[in-house]
């Protein structure tokens, strides 16, 4: 299973940008991926989860209503769609995934996913 994050980029305030992650060696089905960043200094902050079968998704306070999680199964990419940027989402954005059968539930716990991407940059300043 690999996971590859791309689009990380330097972005002025209220911009927007959409970060892409590619999987491979699995299918989405039986999986929830999720979007997780890390500031430096900071811990490292589940921020959007995305099922693989029926597409529900889940976010966190700090993102919701700015931030949209997507996927394209026939791809093999899931997106995070960022908009509204601010300096406070500066970080090194990780997608992950997680197999956790058909009803397993989207959670942002690092502790529950076991495979990572390597992260991409993004870096929100004027």
């Amino acid at each position: 299973l690999q996971l590859v994050e791309s689009g990380g980029a330097l972005v002025q305030p209220g911009g927007s940008l959409r970060l892409s992650c590619a999987a491979s060696g699995f299918t989405f089905g039986a999986y929830r991926i999720g979007w997780f960043r890390q500031a430096p200094g900071k811990e490292r902050e589940g921020i959007a989860c995305i099922k693989g079968t029926g597409g529900s998704t889940f976010y966190s306070d700090s993102v919701k209503g700015r931030f949209t999680i997507s996927k394209n199964n026939a791809k093999d990419r899931v997106y995070l769609q960022m908009d509204s940027l601010g300096p406070e989402d500066t970080a090194v954005y990780f997608c992950a995934a997680e197999n956790v059968g058909l009803f397993g539930l989207c959670v942002l716990g690092s502790d529950d996913y076991g495979d990572w991407g390597q992260g991409t940059q993004v870096t929100v300043s004027s």
